[in-house]
């Protein structure tokens, strides 16, 4: 049963966990339509996440696009650097692969779009992410197309959302792409 509308953002992620701990892996068809829809925007290069447990792994994407991945530092301030796929070698605090911290990094202004993964989405393209807020200060900084991956079972009629929210410009499912209302 879903939280009610009122229910705190802790609250919405402990449902969205143990939603997502009982679905099937969706990475096949979601990268499969994530790439269609990077072709048809021209992208060429791709700052992308990598899996933890239970996101969809996107991973196959890398060879039909320079694809880049983010490390969180936390000093001086939270904050995410972006550095080639292949460089994270590491395993991260949060369950994912991330660059060590002296990997060569490049800047936000090369990447033309941003696939970011979530615990939830709404049809809105408001995310739930993990608390952290490192996409929530990278967001409004980037000019480029923002896109939500996310298994169909967890894309919600609405979410809780804040004025910091920057909701994506495209959603994509197994089920295909979508454009938020």
């Amino acid at each position: 049963m879903l939280p009610s509308p009122d229910a705190s953002k802790s609250e919405w992620r402990a449902w969205a966990r143990g939603v997502r701990a009982g679905l099937p892996d969706v990475s096949a068809p979601v990268t499969a339509h994530l790439r269609t829809l990077l072709l048809s925007l021209g992208a060429r290069r791709v700052l992308a996440y990598r899996a933890m447990p239970g996101e969809p792994d996107v991973g196959a994407l890398h060879g039909d696009f320079e694809l880049f991945t983010p490390r969180a530092r936390f000093r001086p301030a939270p904050h995410l650097t972006f550095h080639p796929w292949q460089t994270a070698t590491e395993p991260s605090r949060f369950g994912a692969l991330q660059p060590p911290a002296d990997a060569p990094a490049a800047p936000l202004a090369r990447m033309d779009v941003i696939v970011l993964p979530a615990l939830a989405f709404d049809e809105r393209g408001v995310r739930l992410g993990y608390g952290g807020g490192f996409y929530d200060r990278l967001l409004p900084a980037f000019p480029g197309v923002t896109v939500g991956v996310i298994p169909s079972a967890l894309l919600l009629g609405a979410l809780p959302a804040e004025e910091h929210d920057c909701p994506v410009h495209r959603l994509v499912t197994e089920r295909g792409v979508l454009i938020p209302r």
